[in-house]
C-alpha cells in the first residue's frame, strides 16, 4: 500500500501518537505501509521552509526508503521559487504540498499559476491539502478557514497537464466538481475524509476509482480508520488495488 498523506514532526498545537519518527515508521510498517509521502507539520507555521524540507529529508532517508520527502512550498515568501528547485534538484523529491489557507493565498492567486507551471517544469506532482482539521476544533488565536476550492476548475483548465492531488477533500469539494475535475486532467483526490458508511463505494460512484488515492493523514488521524474502509468494502480486487497502490504508481509513471 502506498499512503500519499503522511506528515512528520509536530503537529502545533497538541502532541500526537505517533508524532515521533521511528514510532510512526513502526506504525505504517506494521500495517502493510510500503511507500508514505510524506510532509512535515513544520511547513504550515515555520517561516524558514528550506529548513523544514532539509529536516524533511533527512528525516525520510532514515527510513529505510519507506518515506518519500513531499517539501512545503510557501509562495509568498521570498525565493520560493528556489524551493522548488531545490525539491526537485538537491533531494530529489517527486511531489511538493501547499497549505493555501496556513499560508495566506487563494486558488486563483497569480502565484498559483507560476507554482504549477514550474512544477511541471521539473515534474513535480503538485498536493493541494484543503485543510488539516475541522473548523470547529481550531485554537481560538489560529482559525483558519477550509481552502475555498471555487476557482479550482479554472486553474485546472489553464494548466491541464498539472498532476494534482487534491488532499483532504472529502465534504469540501462537491461530488459535481469532483467529477468534472477528472475530466479536465490528471487530478487525484486521497480518501482520508471520507468517513460515511461505504465510504469507497460512494467516492467510485462519484470520481473514476482510477483517480482516487489511499491517503490516511496520519498520524493526525488514526491510520486504522483508513484501513478499515479497505476492510468494511465490497469493492473488487482490482479495484481496491488501484486504490491502495496502482493509481499511486501511474500518477509517478510507474508500472
Amino acid at each position: 500500500m502506498i499512503d500519499v498523506n503522511v506528515n512528520l514532526s509536530r503537529w502545533p498545537f497538541r502532541r500526537l501518537p505517533y508524532d515521533e519518527t521511528p514510532r510512526l515508521i513502526e506504525k505504517l510498517l506494521a500495517s502493510g505501509i510500503t511507500e508514505a509521502w510524506a510532509g512535515s507539520f513544520d511547513g504550515l507555521l515555520h517561516q524558514d521552509v528550506a529548513g523544514v524540507n532539509a529536516r524533511l529529508t533527512a528525516e525520510c532517508r532514515s527510513s529505510g526508503g519507506l518515506l518519500k520527502p513531499v517539501g512545503t512550498i510557501h509562495p509568498l515568501l521570498p525565493d520560493w521559487e528556489d524551493d522548488v528547485r531545490r525539491c526537485g534538484e538537491q533531494y530529489g523529491m517527486h511531489a511538493i504540498r501547499l497549505n493555501p489557507n496556513y499560508h495566506g493565498y487563494r486558488l486563483d492567486d497569480p502565484v498559483c499559476d507560476q507554482l504549477l507551471d514550474l512544477a511541471a517544469e521539473r515534474q513535480l506532482v503538485v498536493q493541494v491539502a484543503l485543510k488539516m482539521e475541522d473548523v470547529r476544533t481550531h485554537h481560538p488565536l489560529m482559525k483558519v478557514p477550509t481552502v475555498d476550492v471555487a476557482p479550482l476548475e479554472a486553474l485546472v483548465r489553464r494548466h491541464p497537464q498539472a498532476r494534482l492531488v487534491i488532499l483532504n477533500g472529502s465534504g469540501t469539494v462537491t461530488s459535481a466538481a469532483a467529477a468534472n475535475l477528472t475530466t479536465l486532467g490528471p487530478v487525484y483526490f486521497d480518501i482520508s475524509h471520507a468517513e460515511q458508511v461505504g465510504a469507497l463505494e460512494q467516492l467510485v460512484k462519484v470520481v473514476p476509482h482510477e483517480r482516487l488515492l489511499f491517503g490516511s493523514h496520519f498520524p493526525f488521524f488514526n491510520l486504522e480508520s483508513a484501513l478499515l474502509k479497505f476492510r468494511e468494502s465490497e469493492l473488487g480486487g482490482a479495484v481496491t488495488s488501484a486504490i491502495q497502490s496502482g493509481n499511486a504508481k501511474t500518477l509517478m509513471g510507474k508500472k
